[in-house]
């Protein structure tokens, strides 16, 4: 009999976290990147910090996923991290909320409508509901709904689980000794922090310990220990977030652990002092659910209280433990934890995009340069960042396919779709100022020049083509509809550009003006520039798509009346110098 209860017991545990996991991954899905972008926005004071801490893990219905998402913002370098230590403290209180809902289980029934409160009640309704959701609905949105409801069912019958596998352990003198050895402060919190560091969720441990209480074994003075040291073992999950990222990163899980252990810390030693000077009965008493309930709430919101006004010292002591240096960071990591929380990690690369387009655009930049005035450090520059290109390609690519495999809205697949075609023309902007950087050493190498004529009307088109990357790049890193517009008409007329130039060319070498060999270099950069201006038109137009669906296309657009007064307006602006008349 006690064996069948022990894997009750287990398969109650079992249960409530994969119902724990549902419910959490479901409710980040229905959120989309919306989460992250409420972080970045809302964090520039304490208040604003901890409040949405608190409703952001009360959403999520996990403190450890919100601390992983804050390592990869900052490790990806959209949040600072004194942003994050309110929202930390804020984290700690929306965790709070769990237990009490798991304190409405097992109660005693008091009749009429207070049993409709009891979550064991209305679970099987939720299961129904969220059955009927995620098999009779099509919209992603009402499915993630269903899997919630689900989630919150199957969480709720581990709970009850537990509590049926605890009442006939009670029974056994060792269990009822094991808990009474809980009565030590220092074995009691160590016994917490190791258990829930074991199983990686705060709120299943107390559940555990709820479930527990209900034998009647179980008093304050062991609980209250325990619940300090539970908060201490979920400092395991913000550990392993900080392996392999970059010092500021580490820094925010810093801080996480400092503020636990020191809350435990000082609660442990009122505990202890008042324990030993005061005769406090509470302490001797069994403790119920709701008592555990009010524990955890108690320590939560009183570190909260205890350790906000010390915010910034919070922050020193992790920049004094993990001094972050002053040199840039240019290593290219996307953290796989961050895949546990959909939206932080497509943020991640969202960040990672933008920092490869602006490196293409400078290296595009750079390459120009040299078109007009070689030098050999320049050349080298151009061909690393053209490898740090291929490199950002490569493990954005891999990385963003697999985010698309771990379930996100529809929403954040547009995103996902926009970004790995904007990372593949980014890295093609990149070939070709490659490419213009070779055509300009052969022309260095070689001692050709182009005419007067042809280096004139070179800077009109490079000009056009610089601009025609500012609006792109502009467009992607806003997700700006209105500005991706822009793109097409400056692409069409970078392309009558070029036909012009290669026109007026021809007609400089039947004249003898320009040599053979330095027009075929010539030919080479205007085919170049001409390309790069088509991938612009491409990273616009995957805005368009991520905007409004998949409806926007190059001639659509070119039908419209908006396009043509655009395109007159810019064949205005990068208007050729007049073409010297042949004698």
């Amino acid at each position: 009999m006690e064996l069948t209860s022990l894997f009750t017991l287990c398969g109650g545990l079992a249960f409530f976290l994969y119902g724990m996991t549902t419910m959490s991954k479901s409710l980040e899905r229905m959120a989309g990147g919306r989460l992250e972008r409420l972080l970045r926005t809302l964090t520039a004071s304490r208040c604003k910090g901890l409040a949405l801490g608190a409703v952001i893990t009360v959403a999520i219905q996990s403190s450890s996923a919100m601390t992983v998402m804050l390592v990869g913002l900052v490790n990806s370098g959209v949040m600072e991290l004194w942003q994050t230590v309110s929202v930390i403290m804020g984290s700690n209180i929306g965790t709070t909320l769990t237990p009490w809902v798991l304190a409405l289980t097992g109660m005693e029934s008091a009749g009429g409508a207070w049993d409709l409160l009891r979550p064991e009640s209305f679970s099987p309704l939720a299961a129904l509901a969220g059955v009927a959701l995620m098999l009779g609905s099509r919209r992603q949105r009402r499915r993630d709904l269903g899997r919630i409801l689900v989630g919150f069912a199957i969480l709720m019958y581990g709970m009850q689980l537990m509590q049926e596998a605890v009442l006939p352990l009670a029974e056994l003198p060792g269990f009822s000794r094991l808990l009474t050895a809980f009565a030590h402060p220092l074995l009691g919190l160590l016994a917490g922090a190791v258990f829930t560091g074991v199983i990686q969720s705060s709120a299943a441990s107390v559940g555990i310990l709820q479930a527990l209480s209900r034998a009647g074994s179980l008093s304050y003075a062991a609980a209250i220990p325990i619940i300090l040291g539970q908060n201490i073992g979920t400092c395991v999950t913000a550990l392993l977030s900080a392996i392999g990222v970059n010092r500021r990163a580490r820094q925010v899980a810093v801080v996480h652990i400092a503020f636990n252990v020191l809350g435990s810390a000082a609660f442990l030693l009122l505990f202890w002092a008042g324990g030993a000077l005061l005769d406090l009965p509470l302490l001797g008493r069994a403790v119920t659910p709701m008592g555990i309930a009010a524990c955890h709430t108690v320590f939560n919101v009183g570190t909260t209280c205890l350790l906000l006004p010390f915010s910034r010292q919070l922050e020193r002591l992790a920049e004094g433990l993990l001094p972050s240096g002053d040199k840039p960071r240019q290593e290219i990591f996307l953290d796989p934890l961050l895949l546990r929380t959909p939206g932080a990690a497509l943020s991640e690369c969202a960040v990672l995009a933008g920092r490869m387009g602006a490196l293409a655009r400078e290296d595009l930049a750079a390459a120009m340069a040299q078109v007009e005035a070689y030098t050999p450090q320049r050349a080298r520059q151009i061909q690393e960042t053209e490898t740090l290109l291929d490199t950002y390609e490569d493990r954005l690519s891999d990385y963003l396919v697999t985010l698309s495999q771990h379930g996100v809205s529809q929403e954040d697949s547009r995103t996902v779709s926009r970004l790995l075609h904007a990372i593949g023309d980014f890295e093609r902007i990149g070939d070709h100022a490659l490419n213009l950087q070779e055509s300009a050493q052969a022309l260095h190498q070689e001692k050709l020049s182009l005419s007067a004529a042809a280096q004139s009307e070179l800077r009109v088109l490079l000009t056009a083509v610089s601009d025609t990357a500012d609006a792109a790049l502009t467009a992607f890193s806003a997700g700006d509809a209105s500005a991706a517009e822009q793109v097409e008409p400056l692409e069409e007329a970078v392309d009558q550009l070029t036909k012009q130039l290669r026109a007026r060319h021809i007609r400089r070498l039947q004249r003898g003006v320009c040599s053979i060999a330095a027009g075929a270099v010539l030919d080479d950069v205007l085919t170049d520039l001409e390309r790069v201006a088509d991938h612009c038109s491409n990273i616009a137009l995957a805005v368009l798509d991520s905007a409004a669906g998949p409806h926007a296309s190059s001639r659509a657009m070119k039908g419209q009346a908006a396009f043509s007064r655009a395109l007159a307006r810019a064949i205005e602006t990068y208007r050729l110098p007049p073409e010297v008349p042949a004698e």
